[in-house]
């Protein structure tokens, strides 16, 4: 079996790479960063393309190693702020690329699965408790709108050309080799031994936790179902919600800090008060979730303080 992973080279990317691979998978890729032909091994790749989703590298990446069984489609604008400040560079990155993408399978690979990572920020806010796939969906954000326009296409092009496309919603993933986000920010903070760890928000709002290993896990085990009317919508969510306020306190007690929160009680643009997801589809699958939350955040302070000694 012959996999493709656009994005291959990020953060969720990576990690999947690495499941593949170990699984005994064919894996190429391609999207942006520079990979040698060792460190593109290393990772679990047969080969990589730095460049564009688009017809020109998809067809070099047929000739060279015939067409794919399954695609999984990472490639994408992966920043709420990016996308408030740069809105038309998030559109091209998650819109864009996406109906390149499809628009080559429906040409040149028909038969092939996709599975496209999208998110949770599609719900928008409202949703006190678990959401539902088929909730209404009011995205808050450029990075959330665009998101909900790429499930779209990827609906149209099932619908209108057989192209066989699973869409999962991502909550909050975190975990080792994440650089950016809340727990990036909370460490890169503890590491400077405050006495106050000044945030945004209420401490309040409250997110669906998922470990980075556990979601290349739940990806590979969607890649092996077709869905049965050619399109489906998967939460790739736990069901179970905790607190910026619980994960803070959580990090500061792992880090080994004294330090303690405060909060300045003003939301972020973009930022909705509760994600949760609804899991039954998942429960459905007979998917587990292996790495409970604390266990998750104290394998990542240990990452995070790694980083520091490298």
């Amino acid at each position: 079996m012959t996999i493709w992973i656009t994005g291959a080279n990020g953060f969720i990317g990576r990690h999947l790479v690495r499941e593949l691979a170990e699984a005994g998978r064919v894996v190429h890729g391609v999207g942006h960063g520079a990979l040698d032909a060792a460190e593109a091994h290393r990772l679990g790749l047969q080969s990589w393309i730095n460049g564009e989703v688009d017809a020109a590298n998809l067809n070099a990446l047929a000739a060279a190693h015939g067409l794919p069984s399954q695609v999984f489609h990472l490639a994408g604008g992966s920043s709420v702020g990016l996308s408030i400040e740069r809105p038309f560079e998030d559109f091209s990155r998650t819109v864009t690329s996406t109906a390149r993408l499809l628009e080559w399978l429906r040409g040149s690979a028909p038969d092939s699965r996709l599975i496209v990572v999208s998110s949770a920020a599609v719900y928008g806010a409202d949703h006190p408790g678990p959401i539902t796939e088929d909730a209404m969906l009011m995205p808050m954000s450029p990075y959330g709108q665009h998101k909900q326009m790429m499930e779209q296409l990827c609906r149209s092009y099932g619908h209108s050309f057989g192209v066989c496309a699973t869409v999962v919603r991502l909550f909050s993933v975190y975990g080792p080799n994440l650089r950016k986000q809340l727990l990036w920010d909370i460490c890169s903070r503890l590491a400077a031994e405050p006495q106050v760890l000044a945030l945004g928000g209420t401490g309040a709002e409250i997110r669906d936790w998922t470990d980075v290993r556990d979601v290349a896990r739940l990806l590979a085990q969607v890649g092996e179902v077709a869905p049965q009317d050619g399109f489906r919508v998967i939460n790739g969510g736990s069901g179970q919600g905790a607190s910026v306020a619980t994960i803070a306190d959580s990090l500061i007690r792992h880090f080994g800090s004294s330090a303690v929160a405060r909060y300045s009680g003003v939301a972020r643009p973009g930022d909705p008060v509760s994600l949760l997801a609804d899991d039954r589809r998942l429960r459905e699958m007979t998917f587990d979730w292996r790495i409970p939350l604390e266990r998750g955040l104290a394998d990542y302070v240990d990452w995070f303080k790694g980083q520091l000694r490298g």
